[in-house]
């Protein structure tokens, strides 16, 4: 569930990185250029070239991986500040009369719709597609000096900052860009922060933007990468999946076939999101293994300590039981609560055919996956394996 839904989220993002090029291509006024770029098979050309870029990048081994990314983190900083400064500089006086000027109509009227719970729980359940980089940067644990201690410090590091930036992000945009007009342009065509800051910007700040939202997708693509790959190199490594997925490159000490695997699958992704004409079937994918994965987390909390002691009593963060029980409690009451929600708004969805719902697409990648676990666990069986103490006990990495 995790490998699929992160396989699935890199596809997406490489698929939603094109209109963001386009959104440039509009501010530099490249019409031509920005209506190519709208067409399905450059679309989709493109994405996968930026998809497989990254393959290589993260083939080639740590440091042209910290090259990359390090650099372009604090390009996206920089350029998303550029973002919120603008933001709270307009109002929504500034955009009506903007976009009454471009394109000569008004803002629409605010509905009149009622507050309903099960939208609103639909919705909240759509936030989970923000976590994934929380639980994937624990698949590094085996790469990272003193993980028992730089992880959680990554991870609450990575919650404040990130977390402070989104919240700054959003509340500009809304302040500058009436949500209603949000709403039903969002009903049409791919939307991107940046392009709606276009309209009350210069061209050239509005490319400045567009390219940091562009370079924040970027950076996405590296790093989940990395987690995908491996996971399977672990599954190989313990036996559960076969074993040429960890097979290493000899000069770059990588595990280029569990790269290529997850980038293949990401590819699908990709073209999945273009059949469907809507890059939310992938999200909703992603999701509904972002729920799972969490809700078998807290459940994991609550099993430790009586199915694996040895871990459980090295566990450096939240040490006390009285606080453990009832966290991971809380958390599985509501995940399961925010994964019947999903679920229920994906089965009762008026679309096309049933590969369209996001539910039955993640069953069978599980029942394939299923079936690949039993006959790999039935090998090790075979040859005399102690699977028991051999999952009980964590790799020397």
């Amino acid at each position: 569930s995790q490998w699929f839904g992160l396989s699935i989220a890199i596809g997406v993002v490489s698929y939603l990185l094109i209109p963001f090029l386009r959104d440039i291509a509009v501010a530099l006024d490249w019409q031509p250029l920005a209506s190519k770029l709208d067409t399905g098979h450059v679309r989709v050309g493109l994405a996968l070239v930026f998809l497989w870029t990254f393959v290589g990048v993260n083939m080639r081994g740590i440091q042209l991986y910290e090259r990359t990314l390090v650099p372009l983190m604090f390009l996206m900083f920089a350029l998303g500040a550029v973002v919120i400064v603008a933001g709270f500089t307009f109002d929504h006086q500034d955009f009506a009369a903007a976009l009454m000027a471009r394109e000569g109509r008004a803002i629409p009227e605010v509905p009149s719709a009622p507050f309903r719970i099960g939208p609103y729980l639909a919705a909240a359940a759509l936030l989970f597609s923000s976590f994934i980089g929380f639980d994937s940067i624990a698949q590094a644990g085996g790469e990272a000096r003193n993980p028992g201690r730089s992880l959680p410090l990554a991870i609450c590091i990575a919650v404040v900052t990130v977390g402070s930036f989104y919240m700054l992000f959003t509340a500009a945009m809304y302040h500058a860009v009436p949500w209603q007009y949000v709403a039903e342009q969002a009903q049409t065509q791919d939307l991107t922060a940046p392009g709606l800051l276009g309209y009350l910007l210069p061209p050239a700040w509005t490319v400045a933007i567009v390219a940091g939202a562009a370079v924040a997708l970027i950076n996405d693509l590296p790093a989940m990468l990395l987690a995908v790959s491996r996971l399977m190199f672990a599954w190989a490594e313990d036996g559960i999946f076969p074993k040429s997925v960890a097979r290493v490159h000899p000069e770059w000490n990588t595990p280029t076939v569990a790269l290529v695997l997850s980038g293949l699958m990401a590819s699908l992704a990709i073209f999945g999101s273009h059949i469907a004409g809507d890059f939310f079937l992938g999200v909703d994918v992603l999701v509904t293994s972002m729920l799972v994965n969490f809700l078998v987390m807290c459940l994991a909390v609550l099993a430790l300590p009586r199915r694996n002691p040895e871990i459980a009593r090295a566990v450096h963060v939240v040490r006390s039981r009285s606080v453990q029980v009832p966290l991971a409690a809380a958390g599985a009451i509501m995940l399961a609560g925010f994964l019947g929600v999903h679920v229920w708004k994906d089965l009762t969805a008026q679309v096309g055919a049933w590969y369209f719902h996001s539910t039955f697409i993640w069953l069978a990648v599980m029942a394939i996956s299923t079936v690949i676990y039993i006959r790999e666990l039935r090998k090790l069986r075979g040859r005399g394996v102690d699977v028991d103490t051999l999952f009980s006990t964590l790799p020397p990495e």
